[in-house]
């Protein structure tokens, strides 16, 4: 298995724990390695020894706490995301400031310390689903921030998007928050799960559009109470999307 890529009928995940401090990586190497699906876990202090083990053996994932003295958790991804055949990040870590970091780094999950035996159980969980080519894409976890705090949105609850600047807006039923993340990035990751961009300013999630009107030429779509404009340059493919699905 590579890169993260569990099937579902036989799991072994190989697992690498990166944390500077001993109670914490023993804690969690001794959690993890007490999972069925995992086969090796391996352990390292610091990120230096990490990239060490990541050159000499291939790992399926990376438990990995962010503040750390030298080459920290964030830069360490960073490097990894690098890697041709990359292991999918975890981050555990006892600060939420880097959430939407962690986001926009792709990470599989982003767990709190002190670590719950059944969230990390939940983390592995993700890990096997996210890299099994059979499993539809699971419902994304997204950090948004707000008045200095970290909120967590699911993506299937993103009715539509809107670009802010280099920032893009998601709107939920109850409310709109703010991503640190370009309209052009989502559009990219989300698209083969049913976000479609209907405006050069815009993506629609199908699975929350009622209707598609077209009055004197002028397309809209409708998500509730909501009405949103359709380009003309974007309508032609919305309908073939929306009769698809």
């Amino acid at each position: 298995m590579t890169g993260g890529a569990a099937g579902s009928d036989s799991v072994a995940l190989r697992v690498l724990v990166v944390d500077d401090e001993a109670p914490a990586r023993e804690e969690l190497a001794f959690l993890l390695g007490d999972d069925s699906r995992v086969d090796i876990v391996r352990a390292a202090p610091n990120a230096g020894q990490a990239l060490k083990y990541l050159n000499e053996e291939r790992f399926d994932v990376v438990f990995c706490d962010i503040k750390m003295p030298g080459l920290d958790g964030m830069e360490l991804a960073r490097v990894v995301s690098r890697f041709t055949d990359r292991p999918q990040i975890v981050f555990v870590t006892a600060y939420d400031d880097h959430a939407v970091d962690a986001f926009e780094l792709q990470a599989t999950d982003y767990v709190m310390k002190p670590v719950r035996a059944d969230r990390l159980a939940e983390a592995v969980r993700r890990v096997v689903t996210a890299g099994s080519p059979d499993t539809d894409a699971e419902d994304e976890t997204i950090p948004v921030e707000l008045a200095g705090v970290t909120r967590f949105v699911r993506r299937s609850q993103v009715r539509y998007v809107e670009a802010h600047g280099d920032y893009a807006r998601l709107h939920t039923a109850t409310g709109s928050h703010l991503l640190r993340t370009p309209l052009s990035v989502l559009e990219e990751r989300w698209s083969d799960v049913g976000f479609v961009r209907i405006h050069r300013s815009t993506l629609v999630a199908l699975a929350h559009v009622d209707e598609m009107r077209v009055v004197d030429g002028h397309c809209t779509v409708h998500l509730g109470d909501v009405e949103l404009p359709v380009s003309r340059r974007h309508t032609r493919a919305l309908r073939d999307r929306l009769g698809a699905s």
